[in-house]
């Protein structure tokens, strides 16, 4: 519904490092990017994201794409959805017609939940703003906990009205379905009115996902009275699950990712606070307990957490239950107690930025120091206390998956209890042997699950056996429990299946005409006499029409053809980019030519003077020259592939997507230090003729076989005609193998 020249400017703005920034802290590693997969819990950095060719990759998953692809799959997004995403963040006007009642109607669930709470959101915040209890009773108590307008903007806090059914008259005045009011949580089904409002009467914390959106809220109550719950959050929904979301990641994201490192603390008020006293790398669990969807999360902006907690005696029991999970899933953990007194959000408005800073400075400490110092305190010279302490800190250092950090932490520990490091590893170990025997009953236990629920849905109910009938497995040496796997890569349909010899040539062509359709590749004489330069989709369409070959695969065709749609608008791009780049050489020599120092002219005579003044402008040029002509080269090799893999059809897309990403390279910091990489598209002129040979070779090996099938199944007085024919083919394909280095034997 977005009008093409729209669309067009979208993907022309949209910078996928730029968009794949919002989500996954990236580094640079030679031409690419480098950084954690959102898709999986991946451990070391295994996403890939190319500038050049505008797509991003996971070389563990396969998950990957265009700008587009990401924001549809990370977001849950539709294309439509996608594209509208992308329009807001690069402040692009959409143009587009208005919904029919049918389209209406086609929005998913998703975006519909999406939409409301957005909605929602506004509401509360005009709520707070504009009416006089909203001031009275939600503005005063944010200010009164020191909250600014600003911060209240930022956070988008609101405030939810007395009124029995205020929120649910105005939703569905609005043209909200009821139904989708009860799915989100924002209103409970009754029979007195149709339903009513969750938090009325409550001041409101939306919750956002990391890319901004609203997907739930958290109510807070003013009154005293102890029978109303302090807090209300929203349930779960096909938008929000509790289990995966932090309170003030979207906040807080870049911020974490610079310091590398983020504080944890319990409630909204506490992120809040800290936001605005300037500690801006902080987050909650929204008020639940810390799960491995949290420290997921967490992961792909930075491995290194501190835990900030009351310093009462629940605070500290807490703590310790949100140090082994992180422990268990590898983050580098520090914890820091508080006051007795106080919580996160008194702290740091009793004291300034410099003093908080102080506090954190002197009283953070290593996870093993303040679990020793914890479990320790009440056991002093009783043996039985001494031994259960010193064996709940060994059971968390085999949480760890790093073996040299356990060791590590084994040599700590044997200092802190004066004991003998050896015996701690053996314990170490032992309990690590546990803990993997345990994960690996889960992951059968699961797999057993997942196999029930395969059979049910094919209406086959299987035995359900107890794994206490099933001797165990012996347990490989190198198990990894599931928490620490990395998925196998995602092969598609297409591939897994056995495919002929002219599949797999066919597929090589198009992945050469998706990555470098438009590069240049030769000269080429047409009949009338012209010599015109020839991109590679060119050559590649011209031989396929000289020899009447035709693409066997429909979805291979249905891309080669729109793939052809392009040329035309890609000339006409081409010379606006040309004169652009024409310009920024021009400016790019003129930048140089001033920065240059100044050659003193009694220091050299006349003649000197003029070769030393021609010698910099020609190294300048040659500088502005290969710059330009890296910048072309990027431009043709983007253009098909930014192109096709944001087309409006899943199946091309998506297809356009995997051919772009297959050859798309892994590089260690060794290789893009030292190594001069040759890549595929300096090759093209020796590759796109040898692949479309093979491709040649494997119909003429196809027809071929079919003729011969003929032959065996055909009349006698049919066989000589045919027989010609398959000589005819052998003939062609000596020819072909001629060309291609192929070694043809035929039968006498």
């Amino acid at each position: 519904m977005i009008d093409h020249n729209t669309v067009q400017q979208i993907l022309d703005t949209a910078d996928i490092v730029d968009v794949v920034s919002d989500f996954v802290a990236l580094k640079k590693r030679g031409a690419n990017w480098i950084g954690l997969c959102p898709f999986h819990n991946d451990r070391r950095p295994s996403f890939y994201v190319s500038r050049a060719k505008g797509i991003c990759k996971c070389f563990a998953c396969g998950e990957g794409g265009s700008a587009v692809n990401f924001i549809m799959k990370h977001e849950q997004l539709s294309y439509p959805e996608a594209l509208r995403y992308l329009a807001r963040k690069y402040h692009i006007e959409i143009q587009e017609k208005e919904l029919t009642d049918e389209e209406k109607q086609a929005q998913t669930e998703r975006e519909a939940m999406l939409m409301l709470n957005e909605w929602a959101c506004s509401y509360f915040e005009k709520q707070l703003h504009e009416t006089q209890a909203g001031q009275d009773i939600g503005l005063s108590y944010f200010k009164e906990r020191g909250f600014n307008d600003a911060t209240i903007k930022e956070f988008r806090l609101g405030y939810s009205s007395e009124g029995y059914d205020d929120l649910y008259k105005a939703a569905v005045a609005q043209g909200f379905n009821p139904k989708l009011l009860f799915d989100v949580g924002l209103c409970i089904p009754d029979d007195r009115s149709g339903g009513h409002d969750r938090f009325r009467g409550r001041v409101m914390f939306p919750i956002m996902n990391i890319a901004g959106k609203v997907i739930a809220f958290g109510g807070r109550t003013l009154k005293k009275d102890k029978e109303v719950a302090k807090y209300v959050n929203s349930p779960e929904s096909a938008i929000y699950s509790k289990r995966n979301v932090i309170f003030g990641l979207y906040q807080a994201k870049r911020e974490i990712s610079k310091a590398d490192k983020c504080y944890i603390v319990e409630g909204y008020a506490d992120v809040i606070s800290m936001h605005q006293a300037g500690f801006k790398n902080v987050i909650a669990s929204s008020g639940t307990a810390l799960t491995e969807g949290h420290i997921h999360a967490i992961r792909r902006f930075t491995n290194n957490v501190t835990e900030m907690f009351d310093g009462d005696a629940a605070g500290v029991k807490a703590a310790i239950r949100g140090v082994d999970l992180l422990l268990k899933e590898g983050m580098n953990i520090k914890v820091l107690p508080l006051p007795p007194e106080d919580d996160p959000d008194t702290f740091v408005r009793a004291h300034s930025y410099a003093e908080v800073e102080d506090y954190i400075e002197k009283n953070e400490a290593d996870f093993i120091n303040f679990k020793s110092s914890v479990v320790l305190k009440d056991a002093k010279n009783d043996p039985i206390k001494r031994t259960a302490a010193i064996t709940d800190v060994v059971k968390s250092i085999a949480l760890i998956p790093d073996e040299i950090a356990r060791m590590v932490y084994a040599k700590e520990c044997s200092n802190l209890f004066e004991m003998d490091e050896q015996t701690i590893l053996r314990q170490i170990k032992q309990y690590r042997n546990k803990y993997l025997e345990q994960w690996r009953k889960e992951r059968q236990q699961q797999q057993a699950r997942e196999q029930r629920m395969a059979a049910q849905s094919d209406n086959v109910v299987p035995p359900s056996p107890s794994l206490d009938d099933v001797p165990p497995a012996p347990l490989p040496d190198d198990f990894v429990p599931e928490s620490e796997q990395v998925p196998a890569p995602r092969v598609s349909s297409r591939t897994s299946t056995a495919i002929s010899g002219v599949d797999v040539q066919e597929r090589e062509v198009i992945r050469l005409i998706v990555n470098y359709g438009m590069c240049y590749l030769t000269e080429t004489e047409y009949q009338d006499g012209t010599v015109r330069p020839t991109t590679v989709l060119e050559h590649i369409n011209n031989e396929i029409h000289l020899d009447y070959m035709g693409f066997s695969d429909p979805l291979y065709k249905r891309i080669f053809e729109t793939a052809l749609q392009y040329i035309e608008p890609y000339y006409k791009d081409l010379e606006v980019f040309k004169a652009q780049l024409e310009e920024r050489t021009r400016e790019f020599i003129a930048e140089e030519m001033a920065a240059q120092d100044e050659v003193d002219p009694e220091a050299l005579d006349s003649v000197a003077l003029i070769n030393a003044q021609e010698r910099k402008e020609k190294a300048i040029e040659a500088k502005a020259n290969a710059k330009a002509k890296n910048e072309l080269l990027e431009f043709n090799c983007g253009y098909l592939v930014k192109a096709l893999c944001s087309i409006d059809d899943d199946e091309m897309r998506q297809l356009a997507c995997d051919l772009a990403t297959d050859n798309m390279p892994q590089l260690s910091k060794i290789h893009t230090k030292y190594t001069v990489i040759v890549e595929e598209r300096d090759k093209l002129l020796n590759l796109v003729p040898e692949r479309i040979n093979n491709w040649k070779n494997a119909l003429l090996v196809l027809r071929i076989n079919e003729l011969k099938s003929q032959i065996a199944n055909a009349a006698p007085e049919e066989q000589p005609k045919l027989m010609q024919s398959l000589q005819e083919l052998y003939k062609v394909r000596h020819q072909l193998a001629a060309v291609i280095g192929d070694r043809v034997v035929n039968p006498i």
